[in-house]
């Protein structure tokens, strides 16, 4: 692992209150490891080996069942997966891939349970981000079982909007075919609410997203805090997509 790399690891959440002691111990037994794009890293199902963490790259997480898979989320550095089953030390629910040439740090999970057993403030730190998944989880899920296709693209363009902001334009932070799996939809689905929603007050270009009518695309969203948040503390916790990188 190169050193540079360090102070980002160790201000992750999930870190920085620890032991300095037992960060460099934890962090002494981890390795960092390229993989190529399109490399399924883990497949769900499988033992949890290690805690990943997204140096540089990027990483789709995706459940399959009968011949079907989706998007759970989309990590970018510096981010870390997929947490619980580690500490549970039970197979992963979500499978792996990288979406591009990826820097991965690997940390042993038996080494990572030691070290929540015996420092405090590392566990507390555990159970917060666990925590903030689970909430993430649950905002999500609202979100898929209570709003149709098109209010669920809506509240997402305005949940990316505001977080740059408010910002009238931006630019996409990942392909639509991922967005429309991680919306419960299908690319042609997707295709088609993108057309409606231009009477709705926003335009897609490409990649680029415009907001004509801030006004009309809230009243069809009708953002809630319970569903759409902010909870800052669950961004790259491997529950979501990321936020927008930058201004459009």
């Amino acid at each position: 692992m190169r050193p540079e790399d360090l102070p980002e690891v160790r201000h992750l959440p999930l870190f920085r209150d620890m032991d300095k002691n037992n960060f460099d111990e934890l962090l002494g037994r981890s390795y960092d490891q390229t993989f190529p794009a399109g490399l399924e890293m883990i497949r769900q199902g499988d033992p949890a080996d290690f805690l990943h963490v997204v140096l540089d790259g990027a990483v789709e997480l995706y459940g399959k069942w009968g011949g079907r898979e989706c998007t759970m989320a989309v990590i970018r550095p510096v981010s870390t997966f997929i947490l619980a089953a580690c500490i549970k030390d039970l197979p992963y629910l979500m499978s792996a891939r990288t979406l591009e040439r990826s820097r991965i740090l690997l940390i042993p999970a038996p080494d990572l349970r030691t070290t929540f057993r015996r420092d405090t403030e590392f566990a507390v730190s555990v159970i917060n981000e666990l925590a903030a998944c689970y909430r993430a989880v649950v905002r999500n899920t609202k979100g898929l079982k209570l709003r149709n296709s098109r209010e669920r693209v809506a509240s997402y363009f305005l949940r990316q909007s505001r977080l740059l902001d408010d910002a009238p334009s931006y630019m996409l932070p990942v392909e639509k075919r991922l967005l429309a799996s991680y919306l419960g939809m299908t690319p042609e689905n997707l295709s088609r609410t993108l057309k409606a929603l231009e009477s709705h007050g926003v335009k897609v270009n490409g990649m680029r997203v415009i907001i004509t009518d801030r006004v009309k695309l809230a009243e069809l969203a009708q953002p809630d805090i319970l569903i759409d948040g902010p909870d800052p503390d669950a961004l790259g916790s491997g529950s979501s997509l990321p936020p927008v990188q930058r201004r459009a």
